[in-house]
């Protein structure tokens, strides 16, 4: 197995919906944390992406030496307990996926940021205490607690995406509600995208929780 493709999205951009899509394409996803089905070793279901990320990535120089097997990732970043991990936001780190694994693609999921910034907003305490209280890139300690915050900080991580990957062919953006979306990304990756819809839903709000 070989990585295929890596998804750049923030958290709350789809990322649940798009991992149940490329599962059902026939991939080996990791979503934010590895599952049992998805553990080379037993020991290891419940890791976090991002901290497996980070260790392959100063151990060894390759992110994904500790996910063997793994062919996509749908969401990456984690902030929990004091720890702030974003690897989709280490560009240096993303330069090192590319050396290590010739031929992957990156996709950003994405919604309008005040979507966005709304459904942090609703889901658990991401937006009213983990943000401001953690150190994020582009969001330092303290910021993040408003919409105009958070909102110039989501804009900005997709900007900076937009210019890492500019006139590159291996880079696709889609916003989560566009009904064009699964047949954009089954052409980019050249693989047929049976399934879309929207999981994880908020039952006050009916946003995706991811």
């Amino acid at each position: 197995m070989s990585l295929v493709v890596v998804n750049l999205g923030l958290p709350k951009s789809g990322t649940t919906t798009l991992a149940k899509a490329l599962r059902l394409s026939g991939l080996k996803v990791a979503d934010h944390r590895l599952r049992g089905r998805n553990a080379a070793d037993p020991g290891m279901k419940g890791a976090y992406v991002a901290e497996l990320m980070y260790r392959g990535y100063f151990e060894t120089g390759d992110p994904m030496a500790h996910l063997p097997g793994i062919e996509a990732i749908s969401e990456m970043s984690m902030l929990r307990e004091g720890q702030s991990l974003w690897p989709q936001m280490d560009f240096a780190l993303l330069l090192r996926l590319q050396e290590a694994h010739p031929g992957v693609k990156f996709l950003a999921s994405r919604r309008d940021s005040f979507a966005l910034s709304q459904s942090m907003l609703a889901w658990s305490n991401l937006a009213t205490v983990r943000l401001p209280a953690n150190a994020v890139p582009g969001l330092p300690v303290g910021y993040g607690e408003t919409t105009v915050e958070r909102r110039q900080w989501i804009d900005g991580h997709y900007d900076a995406l937009r210019r890492f990957f500019a006139h590159r062919d291996d880079f696709l953006e889609f916003d989560i509600s566009d009904p064009e979306a699964p047949s954009r990304i089954g052409a980019f990756l050249g693989r047929d995208i049976p399934w879309w819809g929207k999981l994880n839903a908020n039952p006050m709000k009916s946003e995706e929780k991811v």
